[in-house]
Parts: C-alpha cells; structure tokens; sequence
C-alpha cells in the first residue's frame, strides 16, 4: 500500500510520467468486462495484487482502477476528478441530476438547498416514525414462521422515507409500486453499467420491456407525489416541503426537473441502500447469536422493554458497531466510478483527462493491509482503543469530502431505530433455503435471506442468552 498521493511535479501535468499497467486477466472483445460479469466481487478484490492503480479493457473502452484507500481518499477530494464514469452515467437513467449525480455549482447548490433536512433536530423529529414502522414490521411475524428479510426491511425503509422526507398520502399503494419498479430498474442498471452497448438496450426483448416500464413507473409516481403536494399548497416541515420552497443565494427556486430528481435521489438511497445494509446486518447476526445477544442484553438494559427512543442511541454503542461492522464486511455500495477532468497524476502514474476511475468499497473494507482478520465479522474492532483508528481510511460508507452523502445521519439512525426495535422481540435464524451469496446489482444482496423468526422471551433481568463479553467466542467470517 502507499503512502499516499504522488505530488504532482510543479509545472507538469505528469504527461511525461507511465500510464498504469493493465490489470491481470481479461477475454477477447470484452476484455475485463468478462471478470465484471463473471465473478465481480472476486476480480476487484484481487485488483490490489497488480498494483495501487491498474487500467481495465472494457469492451473497446479502457478504465482506471485504484486500489489504495489514501489515492482512493485523494481521488475523492481532487477537483481533477468528478463525479462519472459508467455508474454514474448509468444511474443518470435513474436519477437524473440530483444531488448524487451533478458535479460542480449546481452541486454546491443542491447540497445547500437539501442539508438543513438532515440537522439533528429534523433527525430527531424523524425517530418515531422509524421507530413505528420497524414496530409494524416486527408486529407481522409470528412464531416459527418464514421471513424474507430482504423484502421486509425494504418494505420497511420505503415507508420511513416516503412518511419522514415526503409525507405520502395513500402509502401502501405506493410502497407496493415504488418497490416492484425499484426492484426491477435496479437488477438491469448494473448489466447496463458494464455492457453500455446503447443500441443493445434498445431491443425490444422483454427484460427489457420490464426494466423500462418499471423505471417509467417510478417516474410517474415521483411526479404524482410532488404534484400533490404542490396542488395542496402544505408545508408539512418536510424535505419534499423544503425543497419546493428553497432558494438559492440569487433568490431563485429550484425547476420542476429539479425537484423530480433530488425526489428520485432520496428515495433510491433511502430505500435499497438502507434497506441492503439492515438485510445484511439481520443476516449477519443469525449468523453470530453471540453478536444478536449482546445487541439484545445492550437494548433491554437501556430501555427496559420500552420502545427504543432517539434520545437512546448514545447508551447503544454495541448496537451501532454491530452496523458499522455490516457495513465494512457487506457494503450495500460495492463499485463507484469517477471521471478525470484534468490531466492528472495518482500513485505516480498519468490518467489522462477524460479517464474513467473505478474504485471498490468492498475490496477496501475488506483488505487484509487494513483490517486485521479483515473477512471476520467482528464489531469489537470498533471500540475505543489503540487499534480503534485502523482501517479507517479504507472505511467510506458514505462517502468523504464534499462528496458525502448528507443523509449519513439519518440512515444510521434509521438502521440503529430498527435494530434495536427488532432484536429485543424476535431472534432469526438460518433456514437450508438460506442463500447468503451475493446477488450483484448496482448494491449487494443476499440471494435468499429467508430466515425464521422464533420469538425472545425475556424476564426483564437478562437476554434469552447469556452474552459473551467484548472479544468472546464465535468469531466467525462474513
């Protein structure tokens, strides 16, 4: 690994300096786009052993890969770099220009405009909705029974951002429309991003048909959503309230186009981003009981038996380690792409202007140079220590600079609500139909995360289980 960013020679744009070499593999025509399809998650792991930054043949067009979390890090936060490349331009199809996806003022401008949503006091505001719905959820399931937990916590994350940020009418209608379209346009965004052949996509074949049916349909939904609410004239103190109402430094309010995207951007992040984190984290505690027990015997000592308020999230620190720990071991994000708008030098090679980067969260979160026993799940790696600063550059859940995702803080609430809601009641566990294997898509997901729900009984003295102290047993991999 290296020690950070080669400085750019005073005067030069290091053109005079070697392009990356290329990345190990790679098939006829499709070159590393193959490895992509085939086993992705495998083939950006093994990128960090042919160097800090390597090329890629994709298709006929090339690509820059980096491997170090400190050119990574300086990659983020260079104004040589924007955001694009194939994710991005993919997710364009999506999500349009909202704040995810636009670069430079009209970035800046967005940012400003959305952020006051996301300030402590709306975060807290926001509490017992997710409090709530993780309730209704965990009030579904009865004993023995089979739960999807994918399903579920989506379900779940779509109606805490819909009634938090947007204040939907008719929500269950719509909870079932978001989510059959989000479904669909998420499984075909990821084979677009790798095989971006336009006229391919434009077959009328009937995956298809389904992936732009599905995405028209979330359109229409977004427009009819800000269309009520602009007919009703109410300010509910809402994000969809804030966005129709703010103003820039000149005055100036943001266009309809506007509004459709950042509306589509926060329900995207809000729903299959938390939703992957919280299925994996679910997963990954059936998967430790030890780990499920102490998340439990924290709860109950905290509340004791009560609903789980925002004002307790600071007496939970196992709580929110255990979803630090999933998001290192399992990110929801696992491939991000950037585009060089300068020439530019990392890790002492030239990218050329127009370059486009791709850098792996996964492959950094679980690199052995950064995390000690890195494909353990291990939540005590998170306590404060003399070890607890390892590994954090390589650790980006949401992002760095400028960069980051504003609603980070909301999520983590949101994710910690429904942990601390959902563990006290009920243990999962395994089923043989259990499938933990990555499905790839633009995020990770389990192939079949049905678990069974066996209900706590709980004496108000103790978890159901005697839980190990910090370090104890049953370390296990991710």
């Amino acid at each position: 690994m290296t020690g950070g960013p080669t400085p750019r020679p005073a005067g030069t744009d290091g053109r005079n300096l070697p392009l990356p070499p290329y990345a190990k593999g790679g098939a006829p025509l499709l070159g590393h786009a193959w490895n992509l399809v085939r086993d992705p998650l495998r083939f950006v792991a093994g990128l960090r052993d042919s160097g800090d930054v390597v090329r890629l043949r994709l298709g006929p067009a090339a690509a820059y890969a980096v491997c170090a979390p400190e050119l990574v890090a300086a990659l983020l936060k260079s104004p040589d770099y924007e955001v694009g490349g194939p994710l991005w331009d993919t997710m364009e199809l999506l999500i349009g220009k909202g704040v995810a996806t636009s670069n430079g003022p009209l970035h800046r401008r967005q940012r400003r405009m959305i952020q006051p949503a996301f300030r402590p006091e709306r975060i807290a505001d926001h509490a017992p909705v997710m409090a709530e719905e993780a309730a209704a959820m965990a009030d579904r399931w009865s004993p023995g029974a089979t739960v999807d937990i994918g399903d579920e916590v989506f379900r779940t994350a779509v109606r805490i951002v819909t009634r938090s940020l947007l204040h939907v009418d008719s929500i269950d209608e719509r909870v079932d429309r978001l989510g059959g379209s989000l479904h669909t346009v998420f499984g075909g965004l990821y084979r677009r991003m790798i095989l971006s052949a336009g006229p391919f996509w434009k077959l009328p074949l009937p995956a298809h048909r389904r992936f732009e049916g599905a995405l028209a349909d979330l359109h229409r939904l977004v427009d009819e959503i800000v269309m009520e609410r602009r007919m009703s004239g109410t300010d509910r103190g809402d994000l969809l309230s804030a966005l129709l109402r703010a103003k820039d430094e000149n005055g100036e309010t943001l266009n309809e186009q506007e509004v459709h995207d950042q509306t589509v951007s926060l329900l995207v992040a809000g729903a299959e981003n938390v939703a992957s984190t919280l299925t994996w984290t679910f997963q990954l505690l059936a998967e430790h009981p030890e780990e499920e027990d102490r998340v439990r015997a924290e709860v109950l000592s905290v509340t004791g038996g009560r609903p789980v308020t925002f004002g307790d999230l600071p007496k939970l620190p196992h709580t929110r380690n255990v979803i630090t720990e999933a998001m290192r071991v399992r990110p929801a994000v696992w491939i991000l792409t950037r585009r060089a708008v300068a020439d530019s030098v990392l890790g002492g090679y030239r990218i050329p202007a127009g370059a486009d980067i791709v850098y792996s969260p996964y492959a950094m979160q679980r690199d052995p140079r950064a995390f000690a026993r890195h494909l353990e799940f291990d939540p005590d790696r998170w306590l404060p220590g003399p070890q607890a600063g390892r590994g954090r550059p390589a650790m980006m859940p949401f992002g760095t600079g400028n960069r980051k995702c504003p609603g980070d803080h909301f999520s983590i609430v949101e994710m910690a609500i429904v942990l601390a809601t959902v563990v006290p009641r009920w243990s999962l566990s395994r089923l043989r139909e259990t499938d933990t294997a990555p499905r790839i898509g633009i995020t990770l997901q389990p192939r079949r995360p049905k678990l069974r729900a066996v209900p706590v009984a709980w004496s108000g003295r103790s978890s159901p289980h005697a839980p190990p102290g910090p370090g104890g047993p049953g370390r296990r991999g991710a």
